[in-house]
């Protein structure tokens, strides 16, 4: 992923890039080695490098060492992958960079046992768990051939600069769903590595913050201050064993706040019309490994082809563009198009201006000369183009200005806004209105009248004509802390927004009334930074040592001052040449494009780097067919940990062929590695030239605290088991339904 970086700002991709290829290149420095990914860790390295960059740092291509019988396009890449067919290699070094996951180490130990290299470096992308970490241990050919074991704490997609996600949708039934109680516990601990995995990356020791919801009624209220303290927990133990963890910084220590999706049900609900959220909205976007988008070229002419164009943060005009508001989107493309024509002489012969998306269209289908220009601008203005017709043709404009008031309370004038029922109704009795687009309404009206009497859910119900199903995602919502029935006479009073809204000063009448709702996540930061958010609602995991920071704001203490006997505080408005401290945010749940456009504007406007980290994204549809889901049985959902679990191939414990390789057409050899770098490798000894110390380690065979050291076969004996093992136990947690 070639990424488009602000200078002098951290990006959530660089840092794991820089340690992956750091950690090849001083594996076995100036030699020839094989990498081996699995197909989870191939996914997370595609996330952050590019596979060329990996090749540079002696990594050999596989078409030197794959099976030239063997005509699989699997195995015709540059890097071996764990599960394929591979052939045996016993001159190079490997290394496998891979998932700690039961069947990879199957996997790792066929090698192992077949010496099918030279010898092994071991790097997990998380913790290995202490049952598989033992197989080794106890494995005198893995003590024999394994000659390095390191942990990199990489189980996360940086999405883009600032947006991480675990790519696991998952997350929502296993959190919400009644039935999946039983997964809870293994998935909490998982999330937590991953949450740690992103603060050793970014070099964070942060203080925890967590969401507990007044006067909760639903199972899941315990989700954030439970997953607080696993993370709290992992945290302190990774630092007790990683002594140079946090590494010494003038930065002021980093936040952590825990969230989940029932902090704000407006927000996966609710039309919004910046660019990059509408697209995901309105658009048939592919949202994967990558975010693709189909796309027509040449359209009308004798070469038309669809063709599909990944999103991402390789596309200039994309990364520039896609917070904006499509009505600012629409005139900065246009004035960026003119710009574009000034700048070229070959538009010399036309002094008109263009101001029309068609306009522009039938300009640059003119011109083959300016292919990238031209592919990157089309793209755009189709994407710009669908989702304005999309927006008239599903009257789009009247249904969020009803959207508007029911999710900030207020009218457009700012004031309480009167016969907003009337409206509703007349909305979901109006045929040109979508289905979807009237169960958003129907929901968001429920919201907030904060419950309905059973009768007029009825009754809306009806007016809308949805399908029957479409009700049980509305009594779904009681899962996520929405009150949905509300008895007839009912004295409580009605639920208190979490933060104070502001009245922003109106701009343009017609910009200012479709986008007046504001994200809680972003008035959560505002206080943040300001110090002033509410410890009751948002209390520290340790509110004994870090609460002094948020009552009075001073959240300026350097990474350096947490191992020092002498803190050193900073100024409490710190410039705009200090480092900038660091926030996570974690949604559980799932995030909203909103919510990710809220943390960048935060931190163009403060001095804070935010980063939103969440197990993936939502759109209204998948927010909406995941509610659905929390009614139906769960086995129709088919959820990853209920499927039988994977098992290493069969034909990696079978007996190898030997049969002998054809050569290449004119060619009496195989290709191989440089002749003089082969000979200069030694097999058995890494004197004059250990590997560089990596995430603390000394030597080259010297292992991390958190893992017992394995010789190489040039040290002799295997080694004694250290029994000094680490003793200290997690404490039992109690789950949804506990008392905290």
């Amino acid at each position: 992923m070639q990424e488009i970086q602000e200078p002098g700002r951290p990006s959530a991709a660089s840092m794991p890039k820089r340690l992956i290829l750091e950690t090849v290149r001083n594996t076995v420095p100036g030699e020839w080695k094989v990498l081996i990914l699995d197909d989870a860790s191939r996914k997370v390295v595609d996330a952050v490098v590019k596979e060329d960059d990996i090749l540079e740092e002696n990594v050999t291509s596989l078409w030197h060492s794959r099976p030239l019988w063997e005509d699989d396009p699997n195995c015709d890449t540059d890097i071996e992958q764990i599960e394929q067919r591979r052939p045996m290699n016993k001159e190079m070094d490997a290394i496998y960079l891979l998932s700690p996951l039961p069947h990879i180490v199957d996997c790792l130990m066929a090698d192992l046992e077949r010496r099918r290299y030279r010898r092994s470096h071991l790097i997990w992308t998380s913790l290995l768990a202490p049952e598989l970490r033992n197989r080794l241990d106890s494995s005198t050919v893995a003590r024999e051939q394994i000659a390095r074991l390191q942990v990199l704490n990489l189980d996360f997609y940086p999405r883009e600069s600032h947006l991480i996600t675990f790519r696991d949708p998952w997350s929502f039934p296993i959190l919400y769903h009644p039935a999946c109680n039983h997964l809870v516990r293994k998935h909490m601990d998982d999330i937590a590595q991953k949450i740690v995995s992103i603060c050793v990356s970014l070099g964070e020791y942060p203080t925890v913050r967590y969401y507990r919801p007044r006067n909760p009624s639903h199972e899941a209220s315990v989700l954030c201050s439970h997953l607080a303290r696993f993370v709290q927990d992992e945290l302190d133990q990774y630092a007790k064993h990683h002594s140079d963890f946090p590494p010494p910084s003038a930065r002021p220590r980093g936040a952590l706040l825990i969230l989940d999706r029932t902090m704000d049900l407006f927000s996966p609900l609710i039309h919004e019309f910046t660019y990059q959220a509408m697209a995901h909205d309105l658009l048939p976007i592919r949202d994967g490994d990558k975010v693709i988008y189909k796309t027509v070229t040449n359209e009308g002419g004798p070469n038309q082809q669809e063709r599909e164009v990944e999103l991402g943060e390789h596309d200039k005009l994309w990364v520039d563009n896609r917070h904006l508001h499509m009505k600012d989107l629409l005139e900065k493309l246009v004035e960026d198009f003119n710009r574009f024509r000034a700048e070229n002489p070959q538009f010399a012969d036309s002094s008109e201006n263009v101001n029309s998306l068609n306009s522009i269209k039938d300009m640059l289908a003119g011109l083959p000369q300016f292919q990238q220009g031209k592919e990157a601008y089309s793209l755009h203005l189709s994407i710009a183009q669908e989702c304005m017709t999309v927006f008239q043709q599903r009257k789009l404009a009247d249904v969020a200005s009803v959207e508007q008031s029911l999710a900030t309370g207020l009218d457009e004038d700012y004031r309480k806004p009167k016969n907003l029922a009337d409206q509703v109704v007349r909305l979901l009795d109006d045929t040109s209105i979508s289905i979807p687009d009237r169960l958003r309404l129907v929901v968001m009206y429920l919201l907030y009248r904060d419950g309905l009497l059973p009768s007029d859910t009825q009754k809306l119900l009806a007016h809308a004509q949805l399908p029957p199903q479409d009700s049980e995602l509305i009594y779904n919502l009681d899962l996520l802390g929405a009150q949905v029935s509300r008895p007839p006479k009912d004295s409580k009073q009605q639920t208190q927004p979490l933060f104070t809204r502001k009245q922003p000063s109106p701009g343009s009448a017609e910009e200012s009334a479709l986008s007046r709702y504001v994200p809680a996540v972003k008035l959560l930061l505002e206080d943040h930074t300001r110090g002033l958010l509410d410890q009751t609602t948002f209390p520290f995991t340790k509110p004994h040592l870090d609460a002094a920071e948020g009552l009075l704001g001073l959240e300026n203490i350097s990474q350096a001052s947490l191992r020092s006997a002498k803190p050193t505080w900073a100024r409490t408005r710190p410039t705009t040449l200090e480092p900038r401290q660091r926030v996570i945010v974690f949604m559980a749940g799932g995030a909203t494009y909103a919510e990710s456009r809220a943390c960048y504007e935060v931190s163009r406007t403060t001095s804070k780097d935010i980063f939103l980290a969440t197990s993936h994204m939502l759109t209204p549809s998948l927010f909406v067919r995941q509610v659905g889901d929390l009614s139906v049985d769960k086995r129709q959902l088919n959820i990853p940990a209920d499927r039988p679990k994977p098992k290493a191939p069969s034909y990696l414990f079978e007996p190898d062929a030997q049969p002998t390789p054809k050569h290449p057409s004119g060619s009496s050899d195989p290709q191989l590695p440089p002749t003089a770098v082969m000979e200069a490798m030694k097999l058995t000894s890494n004197k004059g030239g250990a590997n560089k110390p990596v995430n603390g380690m000394t030597g080259a065979h010297k292992l991390p605290a958190t893992v017992s050291s394995v010789q190489t076969p040039s040290e002799g004996k295997p080694p004694k088991k250290d029994k000094a093992h680490d003793t200290d136990k997690k404490k039992k947690h109690h789950f949804f339904g506990s008392k905290k």
